[in-house]
């Protein structure tokens, strides 16, 4: 049974801002910094430095540009999937939408971290080690939500 493209696109907003936002908790931990700074920064690439000390206010903005970052992707592959017939026989298997979501992940990461980042704080990217573990993280906590999420 065909799912909609809207209840596709649902499933796989909310699928991957779950997933993404556990991954960055995770991440936090392991950094050793509070759990909630990565959300102020997430809010301080659209509205500045200040959230960055905006406690509570900043987290929820942040989270908010989260989700709203998550539906958006998923948007745009649910618009392109729907559209090319390559990409719907590659994913039309659980394993080939797996596959498809690890090479889909780190082009989004380099699409926001290298393009959509810049344009918003005007600064380039900072390609470290930490730059390379989320070009990492989204093959696997990024591409897969958003492809497996907006299977039919």
């Amino acid at each position: 049974m065909s799912r909609t493209p809207f209840r596709r696109w649902a499933t796989a907003g909310a699928t991957l801002a779950v997933i993404d936002a556990l991954w960055a908790t995770v991440l936090q931990l392991l950094y050793d910094r509070p759990v909630l700074a990565v959300w102020n920064g997430v809010a301080s690439t659209a509205f500045g430095a200040g959230m960055l000390g905006a406690g509570m206010r900043g987290t929820a903005i942040g989270l908010a540009m989260h989700v709203t970052v998550a539906a958006w992707w998923s948007a745009v592959w649910v618009f392109v999937e729907g559209r090319t017939p390559a990409l719907q026989r590659w994913t039309a298997t659980l394993a080939g939408a797996y596959r498809t979501g690890a090479v889909c992940g780190p082009l989004i990461w380099v699409a926001m971290s290298c393009v959509v980042v810049p344009l918003m704080t005007g600064r380039p990217p900072a390609i470290t080690d930490r730059w390379f573990i989320q070009l990492a993280g989204h093959a696997l906590f990024v591409g897969p939500p958003i492809v497996v999420g907006a299977r039919r």
